[in-house]
């Protein structure tokens, strides 16, 4: 015969130490997120308002290409020579053939280095270019 009596499992309570962990977590993720978000648009380049344009959601992944004042083009908070650009842009277009790219032109940024840019953006086979603009205040 059996004797042992059989031992009741206790009722484990609420566990507050992993809770914690998880709420830290969930916090450093979406300030890292946060801030990959403002990456490129904090940059010293103000464009051109439009009253028409439409405000469009980030996508993950997208190119964000700069044009200063003086015709600096930069991509990542990398300034680029319009060979590195070119390289760049054919390597994302290879990997994702729909890859969307936008471009943000200074205000006062000469037109023929934004016609250069999109030049390049059509010799890498990149055809999903968007121009940034902001509203009016």
């Amino acid at each position: 015969m059996n004797f042992r009596s059989r031992a009741q499992p206790e009722a484990s309570g609420f566990q507050i130490a992993p809770m914690i962990d998880i709420v830290f977590l969930l916090l450093i993720f979406f300030l890292v997120t946060w801030n990959f978000a403002r990456y490129e648009t904090e940059l010293d380049v103000k464009v051109p308002t439009a009253r028409e344009g439409k405000e469009s959601r980030r996508a993950v992944g997208e190119v964000i290409l700069n044009v200063k004042n003086d015709g600096t083009i930069v991509m990542n908070r990398r300034t680029m020579s319009q060979a590195d650009l070119a390289a760049a842009l054919t390597r994302i277009a290879e990997m994702y053939p729909d890859q969307a790219v936008i471009l943000r032109g200074d205000q006062g940024v000469e037109y023929r280095h934004i016609v250069e840019v999109l030049d390049i953006c059509r010799r890498a086979n990149i055809w999903n270019v968007a121009f940034a603009t902001s509203k009016p205040e």
